[in-house]
């Protein structure tokens, strides 16, 4: 993975407020990611922060295990959308950490009879989710799962 500041105003660091906050992470043969700190961190609104990143790292990683074992376990998943959510705490030194994140599947299945044991599969996808496993903070979820109306498709 490679990152690149991209920041320097023509000064440098030479200033708190005298540079961007902007940078790039890419790896060959993908496009770029354009980056930035948090609007509160004087960064740009417009660009994805660590934090996010992290967020939606957590929230791809729980979707890509549950899909698998929904593949495995005959379960029909036609869409997955989630509106993950971390909660950061601040400390009176600057730093912070997150606390929790939250996940918000919604996930729509063929079949109603499907629905039991999917929701089960959200428990199994977050014990094998490779980045759940390395936070140190709680990760929770709450799924919803919908069945496909017929005009679906």
């Amino acid at each position: 993975m490679n990152l690149r500041w991209t920041g320097n105003n023509g000064t440098g660091t030479s200033g708190y407020r005298d540079y961007s906050r902007s940078h790039t992470i890419a790896r060959e043969n993908t496009p770029e990611i354009l980056c930035s700190s948090d609007p509160l961190f004087l960064g740009d609104k417009t660009k994805y922060s660590p934090e996010d990143l992290l967020v939606g790292a957590v929230s791809g990683c729980h979707m890509l295990w549950y899909l698998h074992l929904c593949a495995d376990s005959g379960i029909v998943v036609v869409d997955y959308r989630d509106n993950a959510v971390g909660i950061m705490l601040e400390q009176k030194d600057g730093s912070g950490y997150f606390s929790e994140i939250i996940l918000h599947p919604t996930v729509t299945v063929t079949d109603e009879s499907m629905i039991e044991k999917e929701n089960a599969l959200h428990d199994k996808a977050n014990e094998l989710c490779f980045i759940a496993k390395s936070c140190k903070f709680k990760l929770y979820y709450k799924p919803v799962c919908k069945v496909m109306e017929e005009n679906e498709s």
